[in-house]
Order: C-alpha cells, then structure tokens, then sequence
C-alpha cells in the first residue's frame, strides 16, 4: 500500500530518479550533521560560556550589594547601569535558537536574575536585583555563544550544492549512452535506422551489443520476408500474362468468368507486392496530411469510389512517409467500399497527434475481433460481407504496420455516424 502511494510522487524519467537518489542522500547526511554538530556544538558550548557568564555576573552583583559598586566589572568587560531603564522587558529574536540556552542558564546559575534582553547579536542585557534596586549588566553576545554560527550553514549549502553539481556531471556522463541507445531503438522502431555505437558502463555495453544483435536479425528477416514474396508474385505474373492471351482468343461467354479469376488474382499479387514492401517505403518528408487526404479521396472519386470528404482540422506539416501513408489509407477506403456502400474520410491535426479517421455504413467488425481483424491474412468472413468481393486479409494489416512505423497505431471501433467501421489512424507529432 505504501509503495504504491508512493510511486505516485515518485520521478518518471531515468534523469529524475537518478537525480533522487543522489540529493536525497545528501540532504539526509546535512541535516544528520546539522543536528549532531548544533546539538554536540552550539548547545554545549553555549551552555558552558553562559555558565562562566553567570559565575562573573554574581561577583559583579556581590560587590554591588556590599559595596553598591564593582570593582572588577570594568575588567571583565560587563557594564553596569545603575538604576535599570524603565520598561526592561525580556526579549529574544525568534530565530535565535542559542539564545534560550543563554537565558536558561543565566537563569539557573544567577537567582537575582530577573530579565534577559537580546535585541540583537551584538550585545546582551541582563535586569538583576540588588541590594541598591535593580541594575542593568550588559556584556557582549560572544562571550555566551559561539561566534559566526551561521558559517556552518554557509559551507553546508555551498559544499552541497557543488557536490549536487559534480554528481550531475558523472550522472549525465552515465545515462547518455542510455539515452543514445533509447533513440536507436525508437528509430528502429519508426522504420529508421540510424547510426549507434553501444558506449558507457558494461551493462551499457551489453544492452547496446544486444541490440544491434536484434536489430541485425530482424533485418535480415524483413528482407528475406521481401524477397521471397516479391519472388513469388514476380514469378506468378508470367503464367498470368500466358493467361490473359489465351483467354483472349475464347469466345466472350466462356471468357468473362475465367477473366474476372484471373483480375482477382492479379489483385491478390498486388497485396502481396504491398505486403512485402512494408512500411518503409520512402524516406519521412515534411507533408501536408490534409492536402494528402484531400489528393487521396479525390483519385478515389474519380476511381468511381463512393467517398466523400468529412471534417478537416487543423493546419501544418509533419514528418510522413507519404507513399506508406497513401497506401494505408487507400487500403482502409477500399476496405470501406467493399464492405459498404460509403465511406467518409475525415482527418483532425493537432499540436499532439494526427489522426486519419475512414467509416463506412458496412456490417462493422465485433469488438471480440477486431484483434484478430489487424493480423496478416485475416479473413472474418461472419462478420463482413463478401458479396462485394473478397480480399487476402492485408488491407488492415499493412495499415497497422505503416501507422507503427510512424510511431503510431490503428484503432477500429464502431461508427457513430454511419453505424459501420471506424478505422482511426493516430500518429503522434
């Protein structure tokens, strides 16, 4: 319970926590000091001169009461005002912690004492009762307390603070790698792959070696993935052509339907191709996401597409690999078509994220599997119709590949509008 609550208020950066786990020890070790070095020093010593104070201040008062004057108080620097001022009150700065062991112990070793006054650090007043009245003894603040005892908070401070400042120069030194090696692998993982030499401590070392391991592998397993389905459909196109000229010369009533299985074939090589160039086609460039869109679903229009042009908001550019992008969302419009009769486009830019909204008027996709939906070569034949022609279970998938280079994600949910499929893509700035 407790270190839940805790880690509410705990630091959520790497630089933080290090950073309190630095001060914390720290300011933990001066206010042991402080406390120690006040209560051993100050306190002690106080008490001690302010005895010896009292023990001069009863010869003064002996030898006022027998003689109604000191000899020896000019000696011992006490001065004397003989009868006390009127309106002798008690009085101490509210910050002057030694000054309560001042006054209890003049009280305790001095019994004619009956004020202390402590106007400032300077000097000290003591009201006592004599044979002859009440009579004023003055004397100088050092002779009861310590001198300069604020110096002990200057050095402190100072020597805290430069030890803060060296402890963030090595702590700096030491999270650098770590953070060079969290934007490699955030490069990474937008499809970027930038240069990065593992540096720093040993485990660094290792965690930076073991990520340009992974790094290499997975590279090695997208192009292989590339080659072979780019192989695969370069190679089906042949035969495919052989066939396109061989029903060419088959009378028109036995060639429709064979020709509308090879159109569905040449489809199917062409999500293919798009499967295997994945998402890292292009370099990111400055673009303009609603001017994209509008360019978009305009060739749709033209493509006798039933799309229509929703909301736009927002204005400016971001960093897009536009080829990617197009294709995604050309993947989510068709998808919209084919399993309804309109789709609406909608996109909403934001000083955060981008978002690339396409709904359709179609059956939707249930809540328990959409999941399933997002994953290569899906089908949920239940759940969309299939009069309006049938895919190979890619359109959603490489539209989640392209928003996750981008460092972002594909979201489906259920049109309020139109009552069909809501695919969002979100991407942040």
């Amino acid at each position: 319970m407790f270190s839940a609550w805790l880690k509410q208020y705990m630091p959520r950066s790497l630089y933080g926590r290090a950073a309190l786990i630095l001060i914390v020890p720290i300011i933990g070790l001066q206010l042991v000091v402080s406390i120690v070095f006040i209560q051993r020093h100050f306190d002690d010593v106080s008490t001690q001169m302010s005895r010896s104070m009292a023990i001069e201040l009863a010869l003064v008062v002996e030898q006022l009461d027998a003689a109604g004057q000191s000899a020896i108080a000019v000696p011992l620097g006490i001065g004397v005002t003989s009868p006390a001022p009127e309106g002798f009150v008690s009085r101490r700065r509210w910050y002057d912690f030694a000054g309560i062991v001042v006054v209890r112990e003049l009280k305790a070793n001095l019994p004619p004492l009956s004020a202390v006054d402590l106007p400032d650090g300077a000097r000290v007043h003591a009201l006592v009762q004599t044979a002859q009245g009440p009579v004023q003894l003055s004397f100088d603040r050092v002779r009861v307390s310590a001198r300069n005892p604020h110096q002990l908070l200057v050095y402190m401070v100072a020597f805290g603070i430069l030890m803060t400042v060296i402890a963030y120069i090595y702590l700096r030194n030491q999270l650098r790698p770590i953070k060079r090696l969290a934007r490699a692998a955030a490069a990474f993982g937008r499809g970027n792959v930038i240069d990065y030499k593992p540096s720093g401590a040993v485990e660094v070392r290792a965690a930076g070696n073991a990520f340009l391991d992974m790094r290499n592998r997975i590279e090695r397993a997208i192009d292989q993935r590339t080659l072979m389905l780019s192989g695969v459909s370069h190679d089906l196109r042949t035969p495919l052509t052989r066939l396109k000229l061989g029903l060419s010369l088959l009378e028109n009533e036995d060639r429709e339907p064979l020709e509308r299985d090879v159109t569905e074939m040449q489809h199917m090589l062409d999500e293919f191709l798009s499967f295997a160039k994945g998402a890292s086609e292009g370099e990111p460039e400055a673009t303009d996401p609603l001017k994209m869109v509008r360019a978009i679903v305009a060739d749709c229009q033209r493509a006798d597409m039933n799309v229509t042009l929703g909301e736009l908001e927002g204005e400016g550019e971001m960093n897009l690999r536009r080829i990617a992008i197009r294709r995604a969302v050309e993947n989510l419009i068709n998808n919209a078509v084919r399993y309804g009769n309109n789709a609406v486009v909608s996109v909403a830019l934001t000083e955060r994220a981008l978002r690339i909204r396409v709904e359709d008027d179609g059956p939707g996709i249930a809540a328990d599997q959409r999941e399933e939906a997002l994953r290569p070569f899906a089908r949920l034949d239940a759940a969309r119709n299939q009069n309006r022609g049938s895919g190979v279970g890619l359109g959603l998938s490489i539209a989640t590949d392209v928003a996750r280079a981008h460092g972002g994600m594909l979201r489906l949910a259920q049109s309020n509008e139109l009552g069909g499929l809501r695919a969002d893509i979100v991407i942040a700035r």
